[in-house]
């Protein structure tokens, strides 16, 4: 796991929190499995799914009865994310705020993540923080 002892891999805002418990209420699974996965025009997209069971190699986030499970190779990707929901006129879902993104694509669907090395390096310099 790509982790740093003392830290949450994720956050979430006090909607995500809300929105995620009751989709674990209402569809009764152990919570959201979140990650990455080619594709779009910037390269990369999130990935969230609801999960019936935690697998051993997921890094599991817990905030007031809300449950997101970061698959394995999604964690160093994800790391330092805020996880939102929001709610407008037009539409509404879950919004993620990267510090590990690099760039996106104009519609917002896609993402594309600094480099490993680069990462590897920030999340070492965080870690002697």
């Amino acid at each position: 796991m790509f982790s740093i002892p003392g830290k949450q891999a994720v956050q979430m805002t006090p909607a995500a929190i809300a929105q995620i418990a009751k989709l674990m209420t209402r569809e009764g699974h152990a919570g959201l499995r979140i990650g990455v996965k080619k594709g779009g025009c910037a390269g990369m997209e999130y990935t969230m799914d609801y999960a019936s069971a935690v697998d051993p190699m997921d890094e599991v986030v817990e905030q007031e009865g809300a449950r997101v499970m970061i698959a394995p190779m999604a964690q160093m990707f994800l790391f330092g994310t805020e996880i939102d929901y929001e709610t407008s006129l037009l539409e509404s879902g879950f919004k993620f705020r990267n510090p590990n993104v690099e760039d996106a694509c104009g519609c917002g669907e896609s993402i594309k993540f600094k480099d490993v090395e680069e990462l590897v390096t920030d999340r070492e310099t965080t870690a002697k923080a």
